[in-house]
This record gives C-alpha cells, structure tokens and sequence, in this order.
C-alpha cells in the first residue's frame, strides 16, 4: 500500500515520542500489506474500527491513541487523514454528533 500525509505521523511523533515505535512498525506494515477488504485490515488489526466511506481507525499503543486513515483499496492507498489522543478522538465524534 502507499502511505500519504506521513507528515502528520511524524508531526505527531515530535509530541508523542512514546509512538514511535508502534508507527513505524503500523508504517512498515502497512507498506508491505495488500489491503483488497476491510477484511484483510482485520486479519493484523483485530481492533481497527471501520466507518463509512472507507474510514479506519487503529488503536494506537493499547487505545492511548487514535490513527484515522482513508483507505482505497482499488487504488492501494491509505491516507492519513488524522493522529490524536483518544482523548481528543472522543471530544471530536462528540462534535460530529
């Protein structure tokens, strides 16, 4: 799969050294991955979550985190459309409601 907006993970990296470790592993997976079903994401993330539109949110480091990407299968892409607490994850779906 290719990655986009890999500059919001190591944004967010620089705030939160602690993820480093597990993004560049979800990174390099990622890249070696061939996505074709949501399915396929559930088969290594047991615990990714899947909205509409092709949405997927991965629980970072034990649920601490919250990583939102964009996930076209036809096209092998995954962008990342956002990485925050899940603090801030909650406060912003509360928003959206």
């Amino acid at each position: 799969m290719q990655i986009t907006g890999r500059d919001k993970l190591e944004e967010f990296i620089g705030e939160h050294t602690d993820t480093k470790s597990w993004i560049d592993n979800w990174v390099a997976d990622t890249k070696l991955a061939e996505w074709k079903t949501p399915q396929d994401i559930k088969n290594s993330y047991a615990s990714a979550s899947f909205l509409a539109g092709n949405v997927v949110i991965f629980n970072v480091k034990g649920n601490r985190y919250r990583l939102e990407v964009l996930v076209a299968y036809k096209t092998r892409t995954v962008v990342i459309l956002r990485i925050s607490t899940h603090a801030e994850y909650s406060k912003s779906q509360k928003r959206k409601k």
